[in-house]
């Protein structure tokens, strides 16, 4: 049940500046809502979302409360009672959130709707794309990275695991150009098959990559643009990602493996070159922009291009 957070500042005891409380020196950050003046170095840190916690994780700071539906693996620990539930990746435990008096509130894409609450809690800071920059999935992602360095003052951390990550960009996208590789990646939910272009939600297989898109996909929308087994076989791509949302929505459980083999497919350049790959749905579809997340892209599409 949503806790409004004017009823909330009404009926708890202690004032709200107290809630607001943290280091003195402060930034100004530009994020997806605007700028933001938050504390240098906050000690307590309310994460909604799950690309930011992975950032987060990677450098070692250790949020006081987290989102912990959807957790990849490699965050399991966050699932433990130490860590308190900041709310669903939609929806905060806005009694909860304010009872931690946190200094800063970093929050992902899909509760963007509860920024100007959340921000009289506390400085409030989003960690997601700014779809209007029209920037490659890594471009925006260096720049969220690098956001946070000057947040936390790891500056000098940041920019080695970019400098890092690059070079495996640059690598693939290079082979990718040499080779006029083409690909086609497509998102499986239910029923229904949805393919992306170079400037939806997985920009990163063809603006960062450097694959060529195999099929004329014009809906940019999040959701993709929907097609069919045919649409795949008629692309003929000669490498193949396929997206599995269901293994996400359902815990675990998806048919999609059985789904796509089928004769269609097996006619297609990808499949007849071992060049077929069911990529981490975590991180490409859930964990955007964190670290981890981003090397794990990497290497699906290494994998794809049995790259070493």
């Amino acid at each position: 049940m949503r806790f409004p957070v004017l009823a909330l500042l009404a009926t708890l005891a202690f004032p709200f500046s107290m809630a607001v409380a943290g280091p003195a020196d402060s930034i100004t950050v530009e994020h997806p809502m605007g700028k933001t003046q938050v504390p240098v170095k906050p000690e307590r840190v309310v994460v909604m979302g799950i690309g930011a916690l992975d950032v987060l994780d990677t450098f070692g700071i250790a949020p006081v409360a987290v989102t912990k539906e959807y957790l990849p693996d490699y965050l399991s620990e966050y699932r433990d009672d130490q860590y308190a539930t900041s709310g669903t990746l939609f929806e905060p435990d806005f009694e909860g959130i304010f009872s931690l008096k946190p200094d800063l509130i970093i929050i992902g894409p899909r509760s963007v709707d509860q920024f100007d609450e959340l921000s009289k809690i506390a400085p409030t800071l989003v960690f997601a794309f700014d779809e209007q920059a029209d920037a490659s999935y890594w471009q925006a992602t260096r720049q969220l990275w690098r956001t946070l360095g000057r947040v936390f003052a790891i500056e000098d951390r940041v920019e080695a695991k970019i400098a890092e990550l690059d070079a495996e960009f640059n690598a693939i996208a290079e082979h990718n150009r040499a080779e006029q590789n083409n690909a086609l990646l497509v998102m499986s939910s239910g029923k229904n098959i949805t393919a992306f272009g170079a400037h939806s939600r997985f920009s990163a297989l063809f603006r960062d990559f450097g694959f060529v898109n195999a099929a004329g996909v014009q809906d940019q929308s999040r959701h993709g643009e929907l097609v069919s087994f045919e649409y795949i076989k008629q692309a003929n791509p000669r490498h193949l990602f396929i997206i599995d949302r269901d293994k996400v929505v359902n815990k675990g459980k998806s048919s999609t493996h059985q789904q796509f083999d089928n004769a269609l497919v097996k006619a297609t350049a990808a499949y007849q070159n071992q060049a077929v790959t069911y990529p981490d749905t975590g991180a490409w579809y859930i964990t955007a922009s964190g670290v981890t997340a981003t090397e794990i892209m990497i290497s699906d599409v290494k994998r794809n291009l049995q790259m070493q």
